[in-house]
């Protein structure tokens, strides 16, 4: 019981990721209408509708005309990962999350500590990749990432056929567990950098507290991130507010201290400090 209290965000993370798969292969299997679609557009009881920001900004510049239901879509996760959730997509919903914590998992246990490509060099490729898909959007008149999205080859994968993409996943997870750690998530993937910029004002973060670190280091080595917690971690009380940060729990949960937590975060009228509200 222990070591499941102590994965809970883990474990409910999967349940969350697994739930919606299942609803997208039982929207096509069984005609349900839970939630039907995929990741790039669903609509939830056939009425509300979810649209992936990306996509749609991709589409944009490739010409598409936009629907009401595209533009309400993408205003509802504008919403909840820009003003409540952070970048939380990326560890709560995206089922690729699920196969680039196994090739960490996978480091981990193997204790592989070097990459094969400087990571701190090629940390801001991901931004960088999303400008040139836009341009390269415009160009083709199409959503250009969307023919390599492993997104969406999974959730259209669940619901109807994998086909050949499994090649496509088992390369990120060769990718991630051998040449650079966080490797896809943390240095490639578009949408992770989309949502990293739409969540980078956004309410619930991880807050850190100097007085209880004992500075063992173990958030540094479980984060994909770890960058964003090394100028805090034992150095100042303080909310890990930088945008790359998932929300995915793993720091806290790793934590014996309990120096970490989840919090929302208040901006102080009139200055830039931050301040845990209990």
């Amino acid at each position: 019981m222990g070591s499941i209290i102590k994965n809970k965000y883990l474990i409910l993370r999967r349940i969350s990721q697994l739930a919606i798969l299942f609803l997208y292969f039982a929207a096509n299997a069984y005609g349900w209408k839970i939630l039907a679609g995929n990741l790039s557009f669903s609509k939830i009881f056939s009425t509300i509708p979810l649209a992936d920001p990306f996509v749609v900004l991709q589409m944009l510049f490739a010409g598409a005309i936009i629907s009401s239901d595209l533009i309400f879509g993408v205003l509802i996760i504008l919403f909840v990962y820009g003003v409540i959730a952070g970048r939380a997509y990326c560890s709560w919903v995206c089922p690729v999350n699920m196969i680039t914590d196994f090739a960490a998992w996978v480091r981990r246990k193997m204790g592989i500590k070097d990459n094969l490509i400087n990571n701190t060099k090629t940390r801001n490729f991901r931004y960088l990749f999303l400008v040139v898909l836009l341009f390269v959007s415009f160009f083709i008149g199409a959503a250009a990432f969307e023919f390599i999205n492993p997104i969406g080859i999974i959730t259209r994968g669940v619901a109807f056929a994998l086909g050949f993409g499994w090649v496509w996943l088992i390369a990120i997870f060769i990718f991630d567990a051998f040449i650079l750690k966080n490797g896809w998530c943390g240095h490639i993937c578009p949408v992770g950098a989309m949502y990293s910029l739409i969540g980078s004002k956004s309410l619930i973060r991880v807050y850190h507290e100097k007085d209880k670190c004992v500075n063992c280091g173990e958030c540094l080595l479980i984060c994909p991130e770890s960058q964003i917690l090394a100028p805090i971690i034992n150095k100042k009380s303080a909310f890990i507010s930088k945008i790359e940060c998932t929300n995915c729990g793993r720091c806290i949960e790793v934590c014996e201290s309990d120096a970490l937590k989840f919090s929302l975060r208040n901006y102080i009228k009139g200055e830039n400090n931050e301040k845990a509200i209990n």
